[in-house]
C-alpha cells in the first residue's frame, strides 16, 4: 500500500543537530517532526512568559509613577509638618 503525504517538505540538518533532536526524544519513535513541534510550542511559550513579564513591568513601572504623583504634593508634606 502507497501512502501519498502531502504538504511535506525536506530540510537539511547537520549531524551534530541529528544527534541533539536524538537526544531529546521523549520516547524510541518520536519522529524528528514531533521533537521540532515540541521545541516550537515551548519557543512560543517562552516567548508569551516574556511578553506577559514586559506587560506586568510595564504596569508597575506607571503604578510607580502614579503613586509618586499622588503622595508625593505639599498638600501631604503641609501635614507631616503639622
Amino acid at each position: 500500500m502507497l501512502v501519498i503525504v502531502k504538504n511535506v517538505t525536506t530540510i537539511e540538518l547537520r549531524n551534530s543537530v541529528v544527534r541533539e533532536l536524538k537526544s531529546i526524544k521523549k520516547y524510541l519513535r518520536q519522529t524528528y517532526n514531533e521533537i521540532i513541534m515540541d521545541l516550537v510550542t515551548q519557543a512560543k511559550a517562552a516567548n508569551h512568559l516574556k511578553e506577559d513579564k514586559q506587560y506586568d513591568e510595564f504596569l508597575h513601572t506607571i503604578h510607580q509613577l502614579k503613586m509618586k504623583e499622588l503622595w508625593d504634593n505639599e498638600e501631604d508634606d503641609a501635614w507631616e509638618n503639622a
